[in-house]
């Protein structure tokens, strides 16, 4: 038994309910003071020291390491992933998703030369390259022409080790033949509640370099990175490029651009790889030219020679070779930091693109940070003088998070999945709103439109950074939702053109009025809750039209309702009644404090009936479950109910939950928690079905399950199942039952939190991350439908549930729910740290 759930069940009498009501401007001020204090103690620390004090929460090694990838990049920005032995890889930089791809100077010769940084070591005239990296992995050995590896064949460094607090990454080299010890760290500034700086298009790579043997030394690095603008990976080609050699104000680097590639392309841009040292920096603006393969062969002698470059000439390359070198000495036992930076600006992002199951419209949205900067060397220019001041703001951050007293796979699974805000997953138009694909693949978006009842889980936005769950909430009901309160459960680009879709989903649509209440709470913006208050009331409305959700008005939705499962289910269902619930006690909520007290009441009485028939009718002792109401005739069904993937016999629909146990029925109620609406059905029945959950749907081992869709989870992994039979099954249950899904798992695994049922909800969080364990999965990329899913950031609501923790800007109120010690909090605007004590 962990620490944390011993913890909490000795003092379950004893909960501290810390409530902080009407808490005034001058103490919140004071407790995010506090944090400015910590945050200033820490700019005099000298740039060499910096790297030794990033917090690290979690270390990979070995064969743990060779599936990691880490995201650096600021949100909506794209994003290069440092892998785990140290190298870069990925370049997702130019508006699109663009896993595997690893830039490459020329083609037709398989010698891999992808970007990379090698260090130049003179140890008493012992003259030496090695590439920055660890060993390949037995994935990279073998291909239809050699090993496929990036950069196989240099020499590299014998063993690696991955350390990591996100958005902090850091890789040990260490080879028992050479004389240094590298560490190879790589960051992007995260700051809850500074949405701009935690959403720079940029790379901050260290190498920090001791000198183990009993001489002192020379050495240099060198990063080298093609010019390869007008090419993602998958469509498009370099064309005349360019490299040029700056320096400006003591900014040392190359600027990589071209004068031949389409301006209106989305590969069009410049990016720039910048030396941020002091010594002898070095540079060449084009390699050798190609002649099999001694263009590598001129780098590695001219760098070899004395761990200094000369440059060449423009050879005419479509995508020339830049490199940039920093020289320095190393006495005896001496550490030295060297600093690179690698920024970008691609300012021409498209509207969705196509991803197979819509009508692709054309135009461009282009991105918000391309407003912010003129190109990649002004996000240098702008970025250095405030650098060491971001990189502290972010390890005070850090620190705070995970030192504060929660379990470790809590924070783990927190923060590794905080890192899909920062991939290609989601972006920011030049008109300010943040967008979603539900996840991405290799080459494109996967699941276009922001899908509201996809992106209804995730709850890093609203806790982080408050401002842009706001924009999305304005994409919902500014721009999605019709007259009649139709909510497109995905919303088209232009935003003019957002309804096109029209379809909605029943817990979507539910979801996004929960969320709208939640944003305004945390917000504490009655301006924002009067813009949109009309059509958050014209979306719960909806609900009742002739054919609808609840056409009877009785608190229970009985229509068609498409939901998450891309089917629509018939009758009453926990999953959609829950959702129905917590949108009615928030909209009660908003319609008395706006003085709309007749709707209010109205909302209340079907509140009221709803919650009674959920435990009257739904549970059946162990769990909630699906009534099935057939609609028998299409007449029956409202437009934009159907989404045309469920049943095709309305008589007797396919693809229903029915006596299933169903892994997520408790989301609304989950959302409900973290937004203070408290309990929505009866506890006890609630706790109930928490272990129903687990009794039917846990898989301690998963080589005898019969899967009949995608596999997430295998062999002798454990994990939930999204439904369980204990008895009766419908001949065809919803598509996915068989499956396993992250975000799902969390939402389950926070409700057991939320009900102090510790045990079961963190074994199934561990449950989770022991499949991402860096050997069989990358630990930053939680899949669903695609890479970096949406819904797994769920996870973070595993941090409000622990606490506890519910803030309200609109009645001044903080509270909490929590045994003795310190704790993280967030809102979305501040963070911080408080102490309980009995």
């Amino acid at each position: 038994m962990s620490p944390i759930i011993e913890k909490r069940k000795q003092h379950d009498m004893l909960k501290n309910k810390v409530n902080f009501n009407k808490v005034k401007v001058a103490m919140k001020s004071f407790i995010i003071n506090c944090f400015r204090v910590l945050c200033m103690l820490f700019v005099g620390v000298s740039i060499s020291a910096q790297q030794n004090e990033w917090p690290v929460l979690k270390t990979y090694e070995g064969e743990y390491t060779k599936r990691i990838a880490m995201p650096v990049g600021g949100i909506g920005t794209g994003t290069i992933s440092l892998n785990g032995r140290g190298g870069l890889q990925d370049w997702e930089i130019m508006n699109r998703p663009a896993k595997g791809f690893n830039p490459y100077f020329f083609k037709g010769l398989p010698v891999n030369r992808f970007p990379f940084f090698a260090i130049y070591i003179n140890s008493n005239d012992n003259k030496e390259i090695v590439v920055l990296e660890g060993p390949l992995s037995d994935l990279d050995f073998v291909g239809s022409n050699g090993a496929i590896g990036s950069n196989h064949g240099l020499p590299r460094f014998d063993t690696s080790v991955f350390q990591t607090a996100y958005p902090f990454g850091q890789v040990t080299l260490k080879d028992e033949k050479l004389p240094v010890e590298v560490t190879v760290g790589a960051f992007n500034p995260l700051i809850p509640g500074d949405t701009d700086n935690s959403s720079i298009p940029m790379a901050v790579l260290s190498y920090t370099v001791k000198n183990t043997s009993d001489k002192p030394m020379v050495i240099s690095i060198a990063g080298n990175i093609p010019n390869f603008i007008g090419t993602n990976g998958y469509e498009g080609n370099p064309k005349k490029n360019i490299i040029s050699y700056r320096e400006e104000n003591g900014i040392k680097g190359l600027h990589y651009s071209s004068d031949s590639i389409d301006l209106k392309s989305p590969q069009w841009g410049t990016f720039s790889l910048i030396s941020l040292n002091k010594g002898n920096t070095t540079y060449r603006t084009n390699w050798s030219p190609i002649k099999w393969g001694d263009t590598t062969l001129d780098f590695w002698d001219d760098f070899g020679a004395d761990g200094l470059l000369e440059n060449r000439s423009d050879y005419g390359a479509d995508a020339p070779m830049g490199s940039l070198a920093t020289k320095t000495d190393l006495a005896v036992g001496e550490t030295k930091e060297l600093r690179f930076l690698i920024t970008w600006h691609f300012p021409n992002r498209t509207t969705w693109v196509k991803p197979g199951f819509h009508k692709y419209i054309p135009g461009m949205v282009g991105n918000y940070y391309a407003s912010k900067y003129e190109d990649s060397w002004d996000v240098v220019v702008k970025t250095i003088p405030q650098l060491e001041e971001l990189e502290n703001k972010t390890k005070t951050f850090i620190k705070a998070f995970i030192e504060s007293d929660m379990p470790e796979v809590v924070k783990e699974a927190a923060l590794f999945n905080l890192a899909h805000l920062r991939t290609q997953l989601a972006f920011r138009t030049a008109t300010g709103h943040l967008l979603g694909w539900e996840g991405t693949f290799e080459k494109r978006g996967a699941g276009f439109g922001s899908c509201n009842h996809v992106w209804n889980y995730e709850q890093v936005t609203p806790f982080l950074f408050g401002e842009l769950a706001k924009t999305m909430r304005d994409v919902e009901l500014g721009y999605a939702t019709a007259d009649n309160g139709l909510m497109s459960f995905r919303a088209y680009l232009p935003l003019n053109l957002a309804q096109k879709w029209d379809q909605a989903a029943a817990d979507g649509q539910m979801g996004a009025i929960m969320k709208f209440y939640r944003e305004w709470q945390l917000s504490g913006d009655d301006k924002f809750l009067k813009k949109h208050w009309s059509m958050a009331k014209k979306a719960l409305e909806f609900c009742w039209i002739k054919g609808g959700w609840d056409a009877n008005k009785d608190g229970v939705m009985e229509g068609a309702q498409h939901n998450t499962m891309d089917v629509e289910y018939f009758g009453p269902n926990p999953q959609m009644g829950f959702w129905y619930l917590g949108a009615l006690k928030a909209t009660e909520e908003m319609a008395n404090y706006l003085g709309e007290k007749k709707f209010a009441k109205f909302c209340k009485l079907l509140y009221k009936q709803g919650s009674e028939f959920m435990d009257d009718k739904l549970f059946n002792g162990e769990y909630y479950e699906q009534i099935i109401e057939p609609p028998m005739v299409a007449e029956n069904i409202a437009p934009g109910l159907m989404h045309g993937k469920g049943a095709e016999q309305l008589s007797s629909p396919d693809y229903q939950l029915g006596k299933g146990v169903l892994v997520d029925q408790f989301v609304g109620q989950v959302m409900a928690h973290s937004m203070g609406l408290g309990y929505l059905a009866n506890k006890e029945n609630i706790r109930k079905a928490n272990k129903a959950i687990v009794k039917y749907n846990r898989r301690g081992d998963l080589s005898k399950h019969a899967n009949f869709m995608r596999s997430y989870a295998l062999g002798n992994e454990s994990a939930l199942l999204m439904a369980g039979y204990p008895a009766e099954r419908p001949e065809k249950p919803f598509p996915y039952f068989t499956e396993v899904m992250t975000g799902f798992e969390y939402t389950a695994a926070v409700n057991m939190l939320y009900e102090n049922q510790d045990d079961i909800g963190l074994r199934t969080m561990q449950d989770v991350r022991n499949r991402y364990d860096g050997k069989k999965r990358n630990p930053f990329n939680e899949a669903e439908f695609g890479n970096h899913y949406a819904r797994a950031m769920m996870a973070w609501g595993a941090v409000l549930a622990i606490t506890g923790f519910n803030y309200s800007a609109v009645d001044q109120s903080m509270q909490f729910n929590a045994t003795n010690g310190t704790y993280f909090w967030s809102n979305g605007y501040q963070y911080g740290t408080i102490k309980i004590s009995s």
